[in-house]
């Protein structure tokens, strides 16, 4: 933090809610689904970042066994590759276990998000307390043999947290998780940051329309935040349009911004 100046200075009103908050600015670049079966993609996208200047001051969000078919533990040589990136200053951080939804949601709210913010990948949002207690605890345990290192950041799959996922990171002392909208303090439930993440859906042409439409605009609406949140998925690697509107985005938040990890709004 910067020292003060020492001459007396007249009294100021209270910032409006909407001005940015003090601070250095920062982007935040999060990769989700990081797994063996998405490696070449992953591997492109740390290329673009990389090239972009975010170099390893940016988050990897891990699935133990993503879709129960790309377990962590049998996949040595992704191990040695993600612990390389955890050594060069990658920041890892727990993204669910199965990332697969399996739940019987009894709420109407809760169908309802299950149906149409995901497709069927809010693994977290329907699971008790002791079930997500126990994926938290052996995720943990994998991505930390995996990467040689401690773990206490948890993002829930499609950023979907039920009560039981709430009380169960709390109980299990992580320091940090994010979902759309905010970052905050499972331990305490403080917040740490509000902002929206800008991503990106690439399942149907209609979503992916809509996706590119809304970060043309997030370029211009969010630059007054302080911190800006971008959320990379494997698949966006897949399609021209997104590489070239993702690299656009960032390029346009780096501009004035540092790159930013969870752990730093600690």
């Amino acid at each position: 933090m910067g020292e003060y100046n020492s001459r007396p200075m007249p009294a100021q009103p209270h910032p409006s809610p909407e001005r940015p908050s003090p601070g250095p600015r920062g982007l935040h670049v999060a990769v989700h689904d990081v797994t063996p079966a998405h490696l070449p993609r992953l591997e492109r996208i740390d290329a673009q970042l990389q090239r972009l200047g975010v170099g390893s001051r940016y988050t990897m969000l891990v699935v133990p066994d993503f879709h129960r078919r790309a377990a962590l533990a049998g996949s040595p040589d992704f191990a040695r590759w993600l612990r390389a990136r955890a050594d060069a200053g990658v920041e890892m951080l727990l993204h669910g276990f199965y990332h697969v939804d399996e739940s019987r949601h009894r709420g109407a709210r809760e169908r309802w998000k299950a149906r149409t913010m995901t497709a069927s990948e809010g693994e977290f949002l329907g699971l008790g307390r002791d079930e997500a207690a126990r994926r938290l605890a052996e995720g943990r345990r994998l991505v930390e043999d995996a990467v040689g290192r401690a773990i206490d950041g948890f993002v829930a799959p499609a950023w979907l947290y039920g009560p039981g996922a709430r009380a169960a990171l709390r109980d299990a002392g992580f320091r940090i998780a994010e979902d759309h909208w905010s970052v905050w303090s499972p331990l305490d439930g403080r917040v740490l940051l509000r902002s929206p993440v800008v991503s990106w859906a690439s399942r149907t042409p209609a979503r992916l329309a809509s996706s590119v439409l809304w970060s043309k605009l997030a370029t211009i609406a969010l630059r007054p935040l302080r911190v800006v949140r971008v959320g990379l998925h494997p698949h966006d690697a897949d399609h021209e349009e997104l590489v070239r509107e993702t690299d656009r985005v960032i390029a346009a938040f780096s501009r004035d911004r540092r790159p930013l990890l969870l752990h730093d709004l600690l």
